[in-house]
């Protein structure tokens, strides 16, 4: 499984997003070929003329690659990192790595290199420090207590509730006084409710599926709320045999749960904001695709 100035998508700057539309009548079929056919997304022109000039060198440690450094996480030479798409988030993401997990073939190193600011990677047993903030940090990962996305708000709200109840229950005064002190100060024992929890992390592992459980179970992670994105299905190259479609690659993850939070969440119409998240994971389904409808020996290699 699996911020610097935003690019998003607007009618002002047809000329730089790439807005695919397709119609009615033919919208259907061409989802079933390509999944990913109506994303908006900035011109992969770079990709294309990388592709054609082939391996570059990585500015940092000097690698050659195709069109970014998986270990920099930074484009190479030849892909202008200006013409690279910068996604701004809200909310961040930390990422947790299998020591395993073969950097070649991950596609976390997109998020990082789409949304440098709000993206970190972290390679197990390395886990940033979540404890005391279960009501604000989050783990997508599907399992028995795993809820929708649609959910979260309500059972985040109840950590918190359940915080202050633990903390009146530590003070040595009566509840009904401690109540009249904090209305005697100005302070609207409401507000919290009103303005309702706010999620500020979300946490995903990076791993094979035969391998997510030893990170999942780490008692620093198990803590957390579980998020299960259940209603996408995956379109990755590498889907592992005896899986469910619904077990979604890394970089498939995050912007799957970005988009159905933006709507779910924050109540708030989708209009493309994240889909550059995909720059690069569309153009390898695409050439990969491609190449097996040609009829070449397609089988994926790590960009190296």
């Amino acid at each position: 499984m699996a911020l610097s100035p935003s690019v998003v998508p607007q009618e002002s700057k047809e000329d730089n997003v790439n807005c695919v539309e397709t119609k009615p009548s033919r919208t259907a079929s061409i989802a079933s070929e390509d999944p990913l056919q109506n994303l908006c997304l900035a011109s992969q022109e770079v990709l294309h003329k990388a592709q054609q000039s082939g391996r570059s060198r990585c500015r940092q440690c000097g690698g050659s690659r195709m069109f970014y450094c998986y270990t920099c996480c930074v484009p190479v030479e030849n892909v202008p990192t200006d013409q690279i798409p910068c996604v701004q988030l809200p909310l961040k993401i930390d990422i947790i790595k299998h020591p395993n997990e073969t950097d070649g073939k991950s596609t976390a190193v997109h998020a990082k290199l789409l949304a440098p600011d709000s993206v970190n990677i972290y390679t197990y047993p390395c886990i940033p420090e979540y404890e005391g903030k279960d009501h604000e940090v989050v783990l997508v990962f599907p399992g028995p207590q795993s809820i929708s996305i649609q959910d979260v708000s309500f059972h985040l709200q109840k950590r918190i509730e359940s915080k202050g109840r633990n903390k009146a229950d530590d003070l040595d005064v009566p509840p009904r006084k401690l109540r009249r002190t904090k209305a005697e100060e100005g302070w609207d024992l409401s507000d919290s409710t009103r303005q309702g929890p706010e999620l500020k992390r979300v946490v995903f592992i990076d791993s094979t599926w035969s391998q997510t459980n030893q990170i999942a179970s780490d008692e620093r992670l198990r803590e957390l709320l579980q998020v299960e994105l259940r209603t996408r299905k995956t379109c990755f190259w590498r889907h592992q045999k005896g899986k469910p479609d619904t077990f979604l690659s890394t970089i498939e993850a995050i912007y799957y749960f970005l988009v159905d939070y933006h709507s779910a969440v924050q109540k708030e119409k989708y209009r493309g904001q994240y889909d550059n998240l995909l720059f690069f994971y569309s153009f390898m389904y695409r050439l990969i695709k491609n190449a097996r409808g040609s009829g070449e020996k397609a089988k994926p290699q790590p960009i190296q």
